[in-house]
Parts: C-alpha cells; sequence; structure tokens
C-alpha cells in the first residue's frame, strides 16, 4: 500500500443497528423494505446489515515512517464487526482509540479489545491510549470501573481486562489534538438539543470530517 493511507468502516449503521430486532420478532405488513434487504445476503456479503457506526483510520505516519491504526469507536457491535470483516489481523493492533461521546453504541465494546491486545494473564502490556472528553470519562468511571481502577485492593485478584491509558481533550474546535501523529480537531455537534457528541477534522492533503451522531450543527463549528 506504501504511503496511503485508508478509511475503513467497521459500522454504518444506528444505534440499534440494522435490520432491526423489532422488524425480525414483529415485521410490518409490508416488510420494512431496509430490513428485508438486510437479510437478503449473509452479514459479510450485504452492505445492508450494518453495525454500531465506527470507523478505522489506516494512517501512514512519515516521522517514524510506519503504518498506524486508529479506531473512532468501539460500540455494542465492535466483536461482530471484528468477526465479519476477518481483516489483515495487523488492522487490529490499534494505536490508539478515540471516543465521540459515551452512548452504549460508541463504547460498549471497549471490553472486546482486551482479545486484540498482546495476551498477558497478569495485564503487563503496553495500554493502547484512548481519547475522550471529561464528560465521557466520568462516565466510563462508572461503566467501566475495572478497566479504569490501576490500583488492586489488598487480596484482590488480578483479572484479565483491556488495558487502556485515558487521556482527556476538548470539546473545542480551538483545541485539536494529535493521535498517532495525524491532528485531529474536534467537531462539537448537538445529539439531540441536550447533548453534545463529538466530531472530528482531519487529514492534510485530504481532509475528512467524521460525524457519526448529529441532530444539528452549531455555527460555532461550522468552517
Amino acid at each position: 500500500m506504501g504511503m496511503e493511507s485508508a478509511l475503513i468502516f467497521l459500522g454504518t449503521g444506528s444505534s440499534g443497528s440494522v435490520p432491526s430486532i423489532r422488524c425480525l420478532i414483529d415485521p410490518s405488513d409490508p416488510p420494512c423494505p431496509v430490513c428485508t434487504y438486510s437479510l437478503s445476503l449473509p452479514p459479510h456479503l450485504n452492505p445492508n446489515y450494518r453495525c454500531n457506526t465506527s470507523l478505522l483510520i489506516e494512517y501512514y505516519c512519515q516521522s517514524d515512517a510506519t503504518r498506524k491504526y486508529i479506531l473512532i469507536d468501539a460500540g455494542k457491535t465492535f466483536r461482530e464487526a471484528v468477526l465479519r470483516f476477518n481483516m489483515n489481523p495487523t488492522l487490529y493492533v490499534f494505536s490508539q482509540i478515540v471516543l465521540t461521546h459515551e452512548h452504549a453504541d460508541a463504547v460498549l465494546g471497549l471490553d472486546d479489545i482486551r482479545a486484540v491486545q498482546p495476551f498477558s494473564p497478569t495485564n503487563d502490556i503496553d495500554p493502547t491510549p484512548i481519547y475522550l472528553t471529561q464528560h465521557s470519562m466520568d462516565r466510563m468511571e462508572k461503566v467501566f470501573p475495572y478497566l479504569v481502577q490501576k490500583k488492586h485492593n489488598e487480596g484482590q485478584e488480578i483479572r484479565r481486562v483491556a488495558q487502556f491509558c485515558w487521556n482527556i481533550i476538548a470539546d473545542d474546535c480551538n483545541q485539536p489534538f494529535f493521535a498517532s501523529g495525524l491532528k485531529l480537531i474536534p467537531l462539537p455537534v448537538m445529539h439531540g438539543e441536550d447533548y453534545i457528541c463529538l466530531g472530528f477534522l482531519f487529514g492534510e492533503k485530504n481532509r475528512v470530517a467524521y460525524i457519526s451522531d448529529v441532530s444539528r450543527i452549531p455555527a460555532s463549528t461550522e468552517y
């Protein structure tokens, strides 16, 4: 592939993914065409079978001439997406993980990251850096305390879990950050009128604006 980079969409579906379970257990008359199409072929051959929205950035880092793999979001269907694509195993050695927000369709696959990290029964591995807002971090401490906790109490058994290094980013267009040498600019957008979700702007020669969950783009975010 040389010095080229690539974008791999691990999912482009809704929070409930496609097909909808409701359409399967209580089909409408006539049947929903979206879910009907999504079942017309096996999942790995069917573009209408859609997992939770997630993006894998395959990035050529010129500073050290290596390929980096940056994952944006790991939702409820992360494991299914990995099995479905069955791609080159090196694609799943994630250099960094970036979270758009802390809803289930963006974070509930984080527990499964341990399956693509090096095996160590004592968790003695380099942690994968994760970038997220303070609001999302506060939620992670409640949802995944065992992924955030670093110290064990006396007598507490060591269990193998995914190892992460948590990094707080600002939900501000004027405060970019770098993941594996790639500059990402946060794009705060409204996910409903009471919740802010992040998109990201990245790329040098070709710029990409990735926005997964949005109902409205505020004027302060528009470029």
